[in-house]
């Protein structure tokens, strides 16, 4: 199986590791000092369990690799144009692109039904140019779970020993194409699994998304410095619950037990990733993550008060810090 990873850093980088180790005959689009580290000396993903090496082509122009049997999209939300514009030498009559990423993914209301059918979310598809050039038929949605970050070009270290992802199409079908590539992630030796009811597996991440990226942002401490501080455990339970209302309002069942989401949170001596955005100095994803379920709810009707307040005071602080022009 020919499988393109599009964005080789944390995420994209542990899964061209995985798939390349699962069998599969791997490339990455990747550009700047990561690029030349792939080509120069393959990726290699650290763990507690052992460091993990593979050769995979590398290269900034997806016309340089070729079309693809499957094309896996691991970038961050604010990266999605480019993707938009480039990605079409990769895409054969039938290639499948499954979006690993976080938030509310661009064609979340294909194939809904109701009243929400096709509806589209401008922010995150601006001039619905994936919408146009991948099409929603395509389209894999992807939930990992993988604290992880790049500690130097071309090596990632994985902070969460039982990292996962799942994959699902959005009609709840489970088809060949989805389990061709949650086989070879497997084989990888990370565990992908196959679900039906991918909006649910969505809402699941994003509720805890939600909670810590926003304390984050506003403390800058990590995940289980947060939870020490009973303020902030209240604060982010209402976070949970208003975005579980949201979800329900847009199709999804999400599990409600906010408890276990914040005793997990008390583990994870983890930075999230819009955390590391901020602090790297890089774009931050508010728009995919943060401000489309706000659109949702909206939309739905559905009060959230303290995720409007949380996000408010996110694009302030990502304004100042000159990382977010929304």
């Amino acid at each position: 199986m020919k499988v393109c990873v599009f964005g080789a850093g944390a995420i994209g980088g542990h899964l061209a590791v995985r798939l390349a180790r699962g069998g599969a005959d791997v490339s990455v689009v990747a550009r700047g000092a990561q690029l030349a580290a792939i080509q120069r000396n393959g990726l290699k993903v650290v763990t507690s369990d052992g460091e993990f090496d593979a050769s995979v082509r590398a290269s900034a122009d997806p016309a340089e690799l070729g079309p693809q049997d499957a094309v896996l999209v691991a970038v961050k939300a604010p990266a999605l144009p480019e993707v938009a514009a480039t990605i079409a030498p990769l895409l054969g009559p039938d290639t499948p692109v499954a979006f690993v990423m976080n938030g509310i993914p661009w064609f979340y209301f294909h194939t809904i039904g109701g009243a929400l059918e096709g509806k589209r979310l401008p922010k995150i598809d601006p001039g619905d140019a994936l919408w146009r050039t991948v099409r929603p038929d395509r389209a894999i949605a992807g939930v990992v779970y993988a604290a992880s970050a790049v500690i130097r070009p071309g090596v990632i270290e994985l902070e969460n020993p039982n990292s996962r992802v799942v994959l699902g199409e959005a009609d709840g079908r489970i088809s060949q194409r989805v389990q061709s590539i949650a086989a070879h992630i497997n084989a990888g030796g990370m565990t992908a699994e196959v679900t039906g009811a991918v909006r649910d597996a969505i809402w699941n991440k994003l509720l805890n998304n939600l909670a810590s990226g926003s304390l984050a942002v506003l403390t800058q401490a990590t995940i289980r410095r947060i939870y020490q501080e009973e303020v902030c455990v209240a604060t982010a339970r209402r976070i949970m619950h208003e975005a579980a209302a949201i979800a329900t309002a847009v199709g999804a069942k999400p599990d409600l037990d906010h408890d276990k989401r914040v005793a997990h949170g008390r583990g994870l001596d983890h930075k999230p990733s819009i955390l590391q955005d901020l602090e790297l100095g890089r774009p931050m994803e508010i728009d995919g993550i943060f401000d489309a379920p706000l659109a949702m709810a909206r939309a739905a009707g559905v009060a959230a008060p303290t995720l409007e307040m949380m996000v408010g005071l996110m694009k302030v602080r990502a304004r100042e810090a000159g990382l977010y022009a929304g």
